[in-house]
This record gives C-alpha cells, structure tokens and sequence, in this order.
C-alpha cells in the first residue's frame, strides 16, 4: 500500500500512443479551452530561466516550467519543463527544443507518468491554431502562408489542414532559403498538396487566406499592406506582425490575454507594454469562442488576429491521454519511486 510507482514513457512510446494524432490533439484541446473559460483549471504564471534579457532568447536560449490543473472530468496535474535552444540544429544537428512533462495524481499528489513531452509540445502549440482557425479562419480558405520552416510551422501546417481541408497551395518563407526549400519538399510529399518556397515574406504574406507565424523575431515581419481582407493570422512566435495588422483587425483573440502579457515577448504583448494596444482592444479568449459564448467569424471580410502565447493545460490534456492510452496498451515503463518512504 505504501509503494509508489510511476509510467515512465519514451518519445517512442509517446507516438506510438497517438501524439502525431492532429484530430485527438485538437479534440482535447477543445475540451480544455472550454473548462478553462468555465474556470475549472489552475494555472500559475510560467517561469522563464533564461542567460540574459528577453532579447537574448533569439541567440542563448530558454527553458520554461509550465504547471497546471485541470479539475473533473480530466481531474490531473502536472508541469512541463521544457528548454529551447535555438542554436541547437546547426551547432550540434539536434532539436531547439527538448521537453519532459510530469503529470501527477492532485489527491495524494504522487506523480503517475513521467514522459517525454517534446512532440506533444510541438503538436499541441500547432493543434491551437488548428481550434481556432475552425472557428476564426474563412471556411473557404484556400491558400495558407508559413512564416518559418522549423518544426513548429510542421505541427502548424497539419493543425491547419485539418481544421481546413479546403486549403490546396502553401507557400513557406525562412530567412533560410534552402532551409525553406527542404521544408516544401518534404511537407509537399507528406501532404500531397501545393507546397512550395518563396524568397520573401510579401510574397509568402500577399493572397494567403491563413497566415501563421512560428519565429523567434524580435521585430515585425507581417504587413498591414500584404494581408488581404477576410485573413485569418495566427502569430505563434514572438514579435512578428506589425501594430498597423492590430488596429485594422476585426477582432483580437487570445489564449489568454493576463498569460500572454506576463510572458511579455509576443506582438500584442510588446504592443500592450507600448501603449499602443489596450484590455479592451482584446475581442476575447478562445476558451469563450470554444464555449459558443462569443462569436467567432461573423462575415468574409472580418481580418482576425490571434496571439496564442501557449498554456501548461494545453500539454496537461493531450499528456493525460497519452498515459491513458499506454496504460490501456500496456506501453512503457514503471518505475519505483519507493517501497516503502523513508518518512511519514
């Protein structure tokens, strides 16, 4: 009765429980969106350890603690610890980012899973975009533009095409070009669809009915003058679409308007702490619009921007179904954390 255990999962076993699942993904994230606008979740400020100032992020890197509790019917806790080192790809061929999740039983508090939380970060941050370009983007979006071909804008690309089928051509813009090119090459085959590089964000930008942004920009790349009536932005990185794209949008959305202030980096964010934006510009959170509390896309012509600065229940949910998932497949590994505790 007194020994604790919990499943430790590799990134393997994190996969083969459904990560790279867009539909569960954005399914869960859906329920969460809606306990957390019904108040049924808690969730501390995140904590940034970083070598420097914000700027500094670009170049040295972070690593983010992230804690939340999500109440009944999910009824779990836990933390993601989670590092992005942006000068990992080219100085040691590895990933920016690397990630474990902890969830933990919130009656006795013992941990129940320990995991790697690498992908379902990356796919949960592309499956917000996905719940809201459901609801913000035009349902007859066709053309979707990429700023940035990393990992992230992979995750964003499927998150998209799942909520849009409708979207046939992409084009992909990276101050990399013949990183760009790589990116459309592969994505193109994977999703079978129009998916090519462009040389410049304008032309990325111009004519594209969804635009998603995935950066670690410290100033704005998106115009107001490149983005067409009826667009739908989802700014997912840092500082990347100028102030003139906010005062002409329709509606300002969030995933949480205090969470995005307190991390401070992102456009709407910079543009608070300027003076240049207000609390009431903010149309609403998109736990309200997942609700049906507040509408989402009212007409065609609507531009709607959307500054998701990502939240710990968002890892917390699709984590938990994870470890339901392998406890059901008997996937993992359990590991003792004591037979008996050394106190009582």
């Amino acid at each position: 009765m007194n020994k604790v255990e919990f499943l430790y999962l590799s990134q393997k076993d994190v996969i083969e429980c459904g990560a790279l699942d867009m539909g569960m993904v954005i399914s869960e994230l859906e329920v969460v969106f809606k306990l957390h606008y019904q108040g049924k979740t808690i969730m501390p400020d995140k904590m940034v350890l970083r070598w420097g100032d914000m700027d500094s992020e670009a170049i040295n890197g972070r690593i983010n603690a992230m804690a939340g509790y999500i109440s009944d019917p999910i009824n779990v806790a836990g933390i993601k610890w989670i590092a992005s080192k942006p000068q990992n790809p080219m100085k040691y061929g590895m990933p920016r980012a690397s990630a474990l999740i902890i969830l933990n039983d919130p009656e006795k508090g013992f941990p129940i899973a320990v995991m790697d939380g690498t992908v379902i970060s990356a796919m949960r941050t592309g499956g917000v975009t996905g719940v809201a370009a459901k609801r913000l983007a035009r349902k007859d979006s066709r053309v979707l533009c990429l700023i940035g071909a990393g990992t992230q804008n992979r995750t964003q690309l499927m998150a998209v095409k799942t909520a849009l089928p409708s979207i046939d051509t992409v084009k992909v813009y990276d101050l990399n070009y013949d990183r760009a090119k790589r990116f459309a090459q592969e994505a193109s085959e994977k999703f079978n669809i129009d998916l090519f590089a462009v040389t410049s964000p304008e032309e990325a930008v111009r004519d594209s009915d969804v635009i998603v942004t995935a950066t670690t920009a410290t100033s704005p790349i998106v115009k107001l003058a490149w983005v067409k009536e009826g667009a739908f932005i989802s700014n997912v990185g840092n500082y990347e679409v100028e102030s003139e794209v906010l005062k002409k949008a329709s509606k300002i959305i969030v995933d949480d308007w205090e969470k995005v202030k307190h991390r401070g980096v992102q456009t709407s964010a910079i543009l608070f702490k300027e003076g240049k934006l207000s609390d009431e510009d903010i149309y609403a959170n998109l736990g309200a619009i997942v609700a049906g509390s507040v509408a989402g896309r009212e007409n065609q012509e609507e531009i709607i921007f959307f500054n998701p600065v990502g939240m710990a229940i968002e890892d917390l949910i699709v984590a938990n179904k994870i470890y339901k998932t392998a406890r059901i497949r008997n996937l993992g590994v359990s590991l003792l954390l004591w037979e008996q505790p050394y106190w009582v």
